[in-house]
């Protein structure tokens, strides 16, 4: 007489991804309850307070529960969805029983990340991520009803999470043609999904240009571009206005517009600017100084470099890092935190320069690790990579923490001045104005120059202001002469 096993269900748990984070939202599940998925296939997308990372399962099987919504935060090592693994009769229904499996994937997943595994920060395997699912017989197709498809934060269509690939090209394009209800549209990127509705841009009408059938940032910008509004045949045009001396009635619809309260959740990197800045502002004495600085001489050494070695890229910010760098090692109490709990000032030992970057997912702060130990050719590679990952969204979460100090280059907004919040636990932070033309009394004559203002925020209680006001000058002087730096480097 044979004995019936009991049915098993390896659980999938939230990984450690890194640098502290204990916490990640569901953005996105790209399976649902009966798919069977394959080792390393991408099965959820999840944001942190640093990125938004795929994460892909380390089991294969059949899907028998999704352990939380988007929308929902899930602690790290908590359980993100069960399978059953392949050959096992599947759970009961509803069951949210853990097994046995989970501590041991969950150290599975430390150790390689201490052994530097190819998949560290999205997954427990090395294999790259396979984003194609296999979906068993006979199961129903995610509807955009679907609760496990549908975003709570969004109602419009382009939050339905992906359809099933389809068994052919030829099945999957007769679908996008056929009459009847609207196929779900196959999205993985929260960005995607914003710029489509920043531009009013169906993603059900658009077809994938990539061969995984998903659709990309690309894809939405094409649709853009030939959107009439953006088309310079689509211009209205030009007629003598007609002079009306009764004022238009106001549309119902614009009434309503501005009376609704519009409820944003703080979630992800927007909560965690919050409670930093928070945090600096309750716990950091911070005190502001700023000067004016003539920076003539740097464009003009900006310029000469750049037609020298114009394949090193060396802008203004990489320039003034360099100037920042040496500050720093000229006056090292800057380059430190205040250790609250054991009472004392940590001064480190290396450089860790952070710059402010405008992204997808708001201003974020990347790190140049190590910028102490950098060429100046260096620093300016260092800084073009990180900028061009922010612009993307694509940023890990260590390249996002563990900065010493930061420089803020605000005069790309077009301001000249400003007090900035010290990034906790840092103790400084220098904003860069805007570089424009003014009257300066240069030679003991009146001259048009390049002006541009400092402004430098430190923690009063790692030092005074006489180190304050010398880092400061020390830049300021820096940017008058960059040439005199060469002395010292």
């Amino acid at each position: 007489m044979s004995v019936a096993t009991a049915p098993s269900a390896a659980a999938f748990l939230l990984p450690d991804l890194g640098e502290g984070l204990t916490e990640a939202e569901v953005m996105e599940w790209h399976v649902a309850v009966g798919d069977e998925v394959v080792v390393d296939q991408v099965v959820v997308t999840v944001e942190t307070a640093k990125a938004t990372v795929d994460l892909p399962c380390p089991h294969a099987g059949r899907v028998h529960q999704l352990h939380g919504q988007p929308g929902q935060m899930l602690a790290v090592g908590a359980p993100l969805l069960s399978v059953a693994t392949v050959g096992s009769p599947t759970a009961p229904a509803g069951s949210d029983e853990r097994t046995d499996d989970e501590p041991a994937a969950l150290a599975q997943y430390r150790e390689e990340e201490q052994a530097g595994s190819g998949a560290v920060l999205i997954g427990y395997g090395t294999a790259e991520a396979k984003r194609t699912r296999r979906r068993r017989v006979g199961a129903p197709v995610a509807t955009p009803a679907s609760p496990a498809s549908v975003s709570p934060a969004s109602a419009s269509p382009a939050s339905v999470s992906p359809a099933p690939s389809s068994s052919s090209a030829a099945t999957s394009a007769a679908a996008r043609s056929a009459p009847g209800p609207a196929r779900a549209v196959q999205v993985i990127s929260p960005i995607v999904r914003r710029l489509a509705r920043e531009h009013g841009v169906d993603l059900s009408t658009l077809t994938p240009g990539s061969p995984d059938e998903i659709l990309r940032r690309r894809d939405v910008e094409a649709a853009i571009a030939r959107s009439p509004k953006s088309s310079p045949t689509a211009e209205p045009t030009t007629a003598v206005p007609t002079v009306s001396m009764t004022p238009a009635p106001v549309p119902a619809s614009a009434t309503a517009r501005f009376s609704d309260d519009l409820h944003i959740p703080l979630r992800g990197v927007r909560r965690t600017i919050a409670d930093r800045m928070t945090t600096s502002r309750r716990e950091i004495p911070d005190a502001t100084t700023w000067v004016d600085a003539d920076a003539t001489a740097l464009m003009e050494a900006k310029d000469a470099i750049r037609a020298m070695r114009p394949d090193a890229g060396i802008g203004v910010l990489a320039l003034m890092a360099r100037i920042v760098v040496a500050g720093l090692h000229r006056f090292p109490e800057l380059n430190a935190r205040v250790d609250t709990e054991h009472e004392e000032i940590v001064q480190l030992a290396r450089v860790n320069l952070g710059f402010a970057v405008q992204s997808p997912r708001g201003l974020v702060v990347p790190v140049v690790h190590d910028a102490g130990s950098m060429t100046t050719s260096e620093l300016a590679g260092a800084l073009r990579d990180l900028t061009d990952l922010a612009r993307r969204g694509a940023l890990t979460p260590a390249q996002m923490t563990g900065g010493t100090f930061t420089l803020n280059n605000y005069g790309v907004f077009g301001v000249d001045g400003s007090t900035p919040i010290i990034n906790h636990p840092e103790a400084a932070m220098l904003g860069v104005g805007r570089i424009i033309d003014k009257p300066w009394a240069h030679e003991g004559q009146l001259a048009l120059r390049k002006v541009t203002q400092l402004s430098f925020t430190f923690d009063h209680r790692v030092c005074d202001g006489g180190t304050a006001g010398g880092f400061l000058r020390f830049v300021a002087d820096g940017v008058e002469r960059p040439v005199a730096l060469l002395a010292d480097l």
